[in-house]
């Protein structure tokens, strides 16, 4: 059987042997055997669970991989395949919402019938909620509803505690509005709206996207390629015969 050392394991991943030992510490290492004089003995089984673990956190993240196999370690492995399956629920959410946003952008940058959003004209002053429940032609509840949901997000002034609606406020009622005569559910126009309000407008929003989805099909390689060593972890856990 082939040992290696801190130093042997730490090369691979271009890491520490102190980092490599600190994992063996925090669990996402099985505990090492020592020699007489107290040195760490690793074996394969330490070299494939170090590399399962740094697969984990580009996929994971670093608290969910370090759930995950520290929860290996242990022998707690349906603990550790429910953590997995957490991962995979948000990322399927994740693209669920971008589908979702992406097809709204759509609808607001390029309709071929002429109904696509724009920009509305700054108003002159802050609105107050009865003004801008005015512009739009619609009720106050319903501008208290938008608020309730995430649409929007006004302020408020000291000394009344009205709320206020600036140029950017206007912009997302407007937004809203428009989705809304579309069709669209509150809670999918509150995560546009919320977008739109990050990235600055459309055109940003396109370019954020793209962004995101890179990012999605990003994590997603990076739970086959962490699945596949973790399997690899698990198999040598499971034939016994390198400890």
């Amino acid at each position: 059987m082939a040992y290696f050392r801190p130093a042997d394991l730490a090369q691979e991943h271009g890491i520490s042997p102190q980092t490599v030992r600190n994992y063996e510490r925090d669990g996402f290492l099985p505990p090492a055997d020592r020699t007489d004089s107290g040195y760490r003995r690793y074996t394969e089984r330490h070299a494939a669970a170090l590399r399962a673990y740094r697969a984990l956190v580009p996929a994971h993240g670093y608290a969910e991989g370090g759930t995950i196999m520290r929860a290996v370690t242990e022998g707690r492995v349906d603990d550790a395949l429910t953590a997995v399956d957490r991962s995979h629920a948000e990322l399927l959410r994740d693209r669920g919402t971008l589908d979702a946003v992406g097809k709204v952008l759509t609808h607001l940058t390029r309709r071929a019938d002429g109904a696509s959003w724009r920009a509305p004209a700054p108003p002159a002053h802050p609105f107050t909620i009865g003004e801008l429940a005015h512009r739009l032609g619609v009720s106050v509840a319903t501008i208290r509803k938008w608020e309730e949901v995430g649409v929007l997000v006004p302020d408020r002034r000291p000394d009344t505690n009205h709320r206020t609606y600036d140029a950017d406020d206007v912009r997302d009622a407007e937004l809203a509005h428009f989705l809304r005569r579309g069709r669209y559910p509150l809670e999918l126009i509150a995560t546009v709206v919320q977008q739109v309000r990050a990235a600055g407008d459309t055109q940003a929003l396109e370019s954020a996207l793209d962004n995101w989805r890179r990012r999605v099909t990003a994590r997603g390689l990076a739970m086959l390629k962490a699945a596949a060593l973790l399997s690899d972890y698990l198999a040598l856990e499971a034939d016994g015969t390198v400890r």
